[in-house]
């Protein structure tokens, strides 16, 4: 799948009309006459892809103290922040396009073993529509929790009202996915290739949900699960970090050294508007102005030293338009003044929606944070690899290394070191959920007057309204 013709392309938010099947616009084409030659297998294929299970980051900014919706706009966003939420809030509505991605990949798992093609290539296809299945069911079952279980193609009306499996169901099939993907997918893949996934990439999420699944229990035999899978990324030698912080998110870093697993888009032609979604609001800096969705918080910006390195790319503090230069504050309430997010920002490009940067589902740094951390709780404390991994994350921050840590207090380190370099990146709420911490976090940011209604049942998004309309069988998850 060249990246200059076929672009891994993610739906970030779903609307209330999309329904439980996924239904292709009616063509000459049936499944009776399609699915029968390696390019029909390859376009199915490029169809998972385009449905990739990625996540708007407003969710996960603005359900922590990462960050303050404005309030103005659409006011679904304020009701998130204060914990307010119902199944009809359209920022919880992330369950349907899951599932159409699920049965995408469903349809390549189910239809390419009947297809005459390279037997090789066929294989590798298939472990590819796994990884990206599996990657869907991790989003919803730690979104969700219990999810209904489906494994085979969605080909009519029948049958779909399908009752709710429990999580350790839902692990199970994750786990085997990723395992018989890691078995198949090549280490890496050549230029033209670049985006697909990787042997490394299905190791990566395999070391995430062991540490999903070990949660905030001391002992878990998941921690040493974590700790091996993440070595094995680390062993493979091919990813890096760069030396730069701002290399990472940078345009020439599409396919690069520390990426992982990635969505590419292309600037101007199949891109984004990440960067400008997220920007200073109504700032012309940005085609079309900022949409200035969300400011940072103060607990976030504040939590950076003066002299990391990693500030300055996450965050714009300053901007110059027609030789006027607009000084930004975490504090004043004129959105127009607000610190905001850039790390994603595509400066160059020339349309609304067009920004071309890659958006990071799973880099090199999370994976050596998730190795300190597992190690940190494998051995009671941490140990040489331990100090290493966590400290080249530092180092290149331009922060001075750890060294004489006890246990908890190397805990507290790794914990606070991912929110500084994953921000922005669809981790923080999940960190918090998996350590027990995000009720406590949540309720010590009360900026802006937030006095956020969270109670633990908050952990668990509630299944959308118009799922639970869709499917009767759906019982909603318990608060809401």
């Amino acid at each position: 799948m060249k990246t200059n013709t076929l672009l891994l392309v993610v739906a970030l938010l779903a609307t209330a009309c999309e329904s439980q099947l996924d239904l292709s616009p009616v063509t000459n084409l049936t499944n009776a006459t399609y699915y029968k030659t390696a390019d029909d297998a390859k376009a199915a294929l490029g169809a998972c892809y385009n449905a990739i299970g990625n996540l708007d980051p407003n969710l996960d900014i603005t359900t922590t103290d990462d960050a303050i919706p404005f309030l103005t706009g659409d006011a679904n966003r304020p009701l998130l922040w204060r914990y307010d939420i119902t199944p009809a809030n359209s920022f919880v509505s992330l369950y349907s396009p899951a599932y159409r991605g699920i049965n995408r990949s469903n349809i390549v798992i189910d239809r390419l073993p009947g297809i005459a093609m390279d037997e090789t290539l066929k294989k590798r296809y298939i472990a590819e529509a796994k990884f990206l299945r599996a990657l869907h069911y991790f989003n919803l079952v730690r979104l969700y929790g219990d999810v209904p279980l489906v494994t085979k193609e969605t080909t009519s009306l029948e049958g779909l009202e399908i009752p709710r499996s429990p999580v350790n169901d839902i692990y199970a099939l994750i786990e085997t996915d990723l395992k018989e993907a890691e078995s198949v997918l090549p280490v890496t893949y050549p230029a033209s290739e670049s985006g697909r996934a990787t042997q490394g990439a299905a190791k990566g999420m395999l070391a995430k949900l062991y540490l999903w699944r070990a949660g905030a229990t001391a002992g878990s035999p998941f921690w040493t699960q974590a700790a091996a899978k993440a070595k094995e990324v680390i062993d493979q030698g091919v990813y890096s970090l760069y030396d730069n912080y701002a290399d990472a998110f940078a345009l020439t870093a599409r396919g690069g050294k520390e990426n992982i697993f990635e969505v590419q888009y292309l600037t101007d032609v199949r891109g984004h508007s990440i960067g400008r979604g997220f920007g200073v609001r109504a700032a012309l800096i940005y085609p079309s102005g900022g949409a200035g969705i969300a400011r940072v918080s103060a607990s976030l910006f504040n939590a950076y030293s003066a002299n990391d390195k990693r500030k300055p790319v996450t965050f714009i503090t300053s901007y110059v338009y027609n030789g006027v230069t607009t000084n930004l504050s975490i504090t004043d309430p004129d959105p127009t003044k607000a610190v905001s997010f850039q790390k994603l920002w595509d400066k160059t490009a020339k349309t609304n929606g067009g920004e071309g940067t890659s958006v990071p589902i799973l880099r090199y740094s999370d994976v050596l944070l998730m190795q300190a951390e597992a190690l940190n709780e494998v051995n009671n404390g941490p140990n040489a690899e331990a100090y290493a991994a966590i400290n080249k994350v530092r180092i290149r921050a331009g922060l001075t290394a750890l060294t004489g840590l006890n246990y908890q207090q190397f805990k507290e380190a790794v914990l606070l070191e991912r929110r500084l370099e994953l921000t922005f990146e669809n981790n923080r709420r999940f960190d918090l959920i998996r350590t027990g911490k995000l009720v406590e976090a949540v309720k010590a940011d009360n900026t802006f007057n937030r006095n956020p209604v969270i109670k633990p049942f908050h952990v668990l998004l509630p299944i959308p309204q118009v799922d639970m309309d869709a499917n009767p069988s759906l019982v909603q998850n318990p608060g809401y």
